[in-house]
């Protein structure tokens, strides 16, 4: 399952870029997020983060840890637990000064028993990923417009 989502703002990249790539962020403008905590690292590559979210009215937990952090262009997550890898990529892009464009994209891939599953549950999972990703997006633009402006 794969969501993309852009969303654009009138805020400088570097503003955009150090509020995402602080992923403790997620609980302001993530709805499924429930509490992401820094478990080791700065930041930077090598990272780690605990992630407690919510979906499909189960609570499921994730070590996340950053594998790729390019300034004012790339954060990568690579988020794992036992029954899915999740690949969460920022992409940020300046259209013209003092605008950001920010493409998410996140990618699970089911582990185990579910890798099996997942084709089967796919009708019922894709609405509710859909839905996730809608969410999200409204989270982000609205979490990413209180930035400041300079």
């Amino acid at each position: 399952m794969i969501i993309t989502r852009t969303v654009t703002v009138d805020r400088p990249v570097s503003a955009v870029f150090t509020y995402l790539g602080d992923f403790t962020t997620t609980t302001e403008w993530d709805p499924g997020t429930v509490r992401t905590v820094r478990v080791d690292g700065d930041g930077e590559v090598g990272t780690i983060y605990h992630n407690t979210s919510r979906f499909l009215g189960r609570r499921t937990e994730l070590e996340y840890v950053v594998i790729e952090r390019s300034p004012d262009e790339r954060i990568v997550l690579r988020g794992e637990n036992a029954t899915v890898v999740a690949v969460d990529t920022m992409t940020l892009r300046q259209p013209r000064p003092g605008v950001t464009e920010v493409t998410y994209r996140a990618e699970f891939t089911f582990k185990g028993v579910w890798t099996r599953l997942a084709p089967l549950l796919t009708p019922v999972l894709a609405p509710a990923f859909r839905r996730l990703g809608d969410e999200a997006e409204a989270g982000l633009a609205r979490a990413l417009t209180t930035l400041p402006t300079t």
